[in-house]
């Protein structure tokens, strides 16, 4: 067979089959020294030296020599809120807004853009990192667009925060209830302040004007054209609380696969409030093909640390204990029923009192030793756990965990400001990875920045995008650029059923691959969150080249 693609003068890396260092050269698994990657169709041919590889090249062979760049599998995000990125394409982002006089010109500006009356939403401010550290409420929003509607979103998107046409338009005002599982927000007189928690920012969505579906799969594809220039080859789409928008994702994804414009590896999560109906359609996770699969059932457990609504085991230092939101025996009865189906459940835990509890869950589900599950069930976050909870997760079989390392340069300040030394509890990748649980890493976007490397960067460094602090946020926690590679690439692969088919560079495996223009693992750890993808390839096709 001749090869449609070779890539030489290469420097190849593949998790947990080869190894990198300064001084020598990736080995390609098998004891030889691989620099040139031949593929064939949708899958990787051949590795080997130069010489052998260049030799199997025929007169349609495209071959790239790469000057010694690095090759990398492609990334896979594995907590990618991707149908929500997409709806949002063309919403403010504040992830570069750094004060608060930021936030009102981003929405004076984008008023004078869209004339009166249309809808402002924006998306990822963090109040926490700004000099004023002071959270917005509508009557600043008012004055920013007063003839607008507008709804701006945390970074955590546990909180959002609407001016006095949008709640109007909400139907929120001082006679309307807290709606379950959310807060609205009240002054001293039970007039709403315009900030929303947890489930009460859905009124909102629920008078939004919604996308055509023909132009929700156009901003689709749009951002997974935006993920390749990232390096992104395969993604989780996970469902925010509520779920409601979990059958029109599905609907989506389904319509891209089959007009053959789908150029992600999609595990598609379902709102865990269709447990019952899932199981009664016989539906399990890991049904579907190489390209598109059921994934879990999103529970959630509590809240975020942003909202204050985090479960905790101690008070905030300006809060109460956070939100239970789930009942925590509800989300038990529904794990135990969907992994005797066949469906594995991921729940979303993230103050330490949470992640005690779904620790307990899936310690419980264990030992029924009843699972159909083909991939184990996850912890979403585990953003902030204590020793006791380490030594549980080196006792669990059937479990992995998901956790977003450029979440934590987020979250650094409003950490130490909610929490104060309990903060060492916090982003424990470290920790977690040594009790031996399958460990993945993603971003959680739109929450965070969805590039790979800044997540790479944070978990190896524990700094902000700034680089602050000097010396890193509890150092000790910091990941070699190794562990964090791979857990962008073979554990998510591995954990998802996915492992003999994607995340390492090996031969029969299907051709998701990046190449960047430098090499993460030689160079000072400063410099990876500019490192830049060079080219992306998807199923054995090019899907992103930089010009």
């Amino acid at each position: 067979m001749t090869p449609d693609l070779i890539l030489h003068n290469a420097t190849l890396y593949s998790p947990g089959h080869t190894r990198f260092s300064k001084n020598q050269s990736v080995g390609s698994g098998h004891g030889a020294s691989a620099t040139a990657l031949a593929t064939a169709g949708n899958r990787i041919m051949a590795l080997g030296d130069d010489k052998t590889i260049l030799a199997m090249a025929g007169p349609t062979t495209r071959i790239l020599n790469l000057d010694q760049k690095l090759v990398l599998p492609g990334f896979i995000d594995t907590h990618f809120h991707f149908y929500e990125w997409a709806v949002n394409l063309n919403s403010i982002d504040f992830a570069q807004t750094r004060n608060f006089a930021g936030m009102e010109t981003a929405i004076r500006e984008k008023s004078r853009l869209l004339g009166p009356d249309h809808w402002i939403l924006g998306q990822g401010f963090n109040e926490s990192d700004w000099p004023e550290n002071r959270m917005p409420d509508r009557l600043d929003l008012d004055m920013a667009a007063p003839d607008n509607p507008v709804c701006i979103w945390r970074c955590d998107l546990h909180l959002a925060v609407a001016n006095s046409s949008a709640l109007s338009l909400a139907g929120i005002d001082s006679t309307a209830p807290d709606p379950p599982d959310g807060v609205i927000v009240r002054d001293g007189t039970g007039i709403p302040t315009g900030v929303l928690k947890e489930m009460a920012p859905n009124l909102i969505r629920n008078v939004l004007p919604a996308l055509t579906f023909e132009n929700l799969l156009e901003n689709m594809e749009k951002a997974m054209a935006k993920a390749h220039a990232l390096g992104l080859t395969g993604i989780h789409d996970i469902r925010l609380m509520g779920g409601e928008e979990g059958a029109v994702a599905l609907q989506a994804w389904q319509s891209l696969h089959a007009a053959g414009k789908l150029t992600l590896r999609c595990h598609v999560a379902l709102p865990g409030e269709m447990t019952r109906q899932a199981i009664d359609l016989g539906l399990c996770s890991g049904f579907g093909d190489d390209m598109l699969r059921i994934g879990h059932l999103k529970f959630f457990s509590d809240g975020g640390m942003g909202a204050r609504t985090a479960w905790m085991t101690e008070p905030y230092l300006d809060a109460a204990y956070g939100m239970s939101l789930t009942p925590i025996q509800e989300i038990e009865q529904a794990v135990i029923q969907a992994d005797r189906a066949g469906l594995s459940c991921m729940v979303h835990a993230v103050g330490d009192r949470a992640v005690h509890e779904v620790l307990s869950v899936f310690a419980g589900v264990e030992a029924l030793n009843q699972s159909a599950c083909r991939i184990p069930h996850r912890m979403e976050h585990a953003q902030m756990i204590l020793p006791r909870d380490l030594e549980t997760l080196k006792q669990l079989k059937n479990l992995a965990v998901s956790c977003q390392p450029n979440n934590m340069s987020l979250d650094i300040s409003m950490i130490d400001q909610c929490v104060g030394k309990r903060g060492k509890y916090a982003y424990n990748f470290k920790n977690i990875l040594e009790t031996g649980i399958p460990t993945m890493f993603s971003s959680d976007a739109p929450v965070a920045d969805p590039n790979p490397f800044a997540g790479i960067f944070s978990a190896v460094t524990r700094r902000r995008m700034d680089h602050t602090p000097d010396t890193g946020w509890y150092p000790d926690q910091c990941l070699t650029v190794d562990q964090a590679v791979q857990g962008y690439t073979l554990t998510p692969a591995a954990t998802s059923g996915m492992g003999d088919v994607t995340g390492s560079l090996i031969v029969g495996k299907k051709a998701d691959l990046i190449v960047t223009d430098r090499n993460i693992f030689c160079i000072d750890p400063e410099e990876i969150p500019v490192t830049r993808v060079v080219l992306t390839l998807f199923n054995g096709k090019i899907v992103y080249e930089r010009p």
